[in-house]
């Protein structure tokens, strides 16, 4: 039997601040960490409905992305799957669907994966800026330890790059 297979996946916009937390996670993860074969880094970005064929192919899936709780800006939170919602309200449009949302569809699809969401609490996600706020910044190094936690939860493993890879931004 083959190991299970494991997304992590990195949602958001990152030209709005830390709207783009979910996708600078992955490229920290890309830069300094290597995984086992059954590990899968993606950049979601903003795909929506589109990344319905990376999570059905998948048999557990790590989100991570922002999330409105009631903490302070950069806040961690943990959301485990039977904590996350299992309908979709009434939408006349798929315009924008969230990655919950998403995750719904690959259900109605018969292939919902295993899931559990990393969110952080935003500082700032409503205007353009490619950086992220200090709240968050300063929480990049907790974010990712719980992101590998749950990727050993999952059955998958990592180590620490003995030298972390370059990664050039474009924006």
């Amino acid at each position: 039997m083959s190991a299970k297979h494991i997304l992590v996946l990195g949602v958001g916009n990152i030209l709005l601040g830390d709207e783009g937390t979910g996708v600078r996670v992955i490229q920290k993860l890309e830069a300094e960490y290597v995984f086992s074969e059954n590990v899968e880094l993606f950049d979601g970005g903003t795909l929506g409905l589109k990344l319905l064929d990376p999570i059905v192919n998948s048999d557990h899936v790590i989100v991570v992305d922002i999330v409105r709780g009631d903490g302070p800006p950069g806040t961690i939170y943990r959301i485990r799957e039977e904590d996350l919602p299992k309908k979709i309200p009434y939408k006349s449009s798929l315009h924008e669907l969230n990655i919950v949302e998403t995750l719904i569809y690959a259900e109605e699809l018969g292939s919902r994966p295993g899931a559990v969401v990393i969110g952080v609490e935003p500082g700032e996600w409503t205007s353009w800026s490619t950086e992220l706020t200090e709240s968050v910044r300063s929480r990049m190094e907790e974010i990712t330890a719980a992101v590998l936690k749950e990727v050993e939860l999952a059955g998958g493993s990592w180590r620490k790059r003995e030298t972390p890879v370059t990664i050039e931004r474009v924006v």
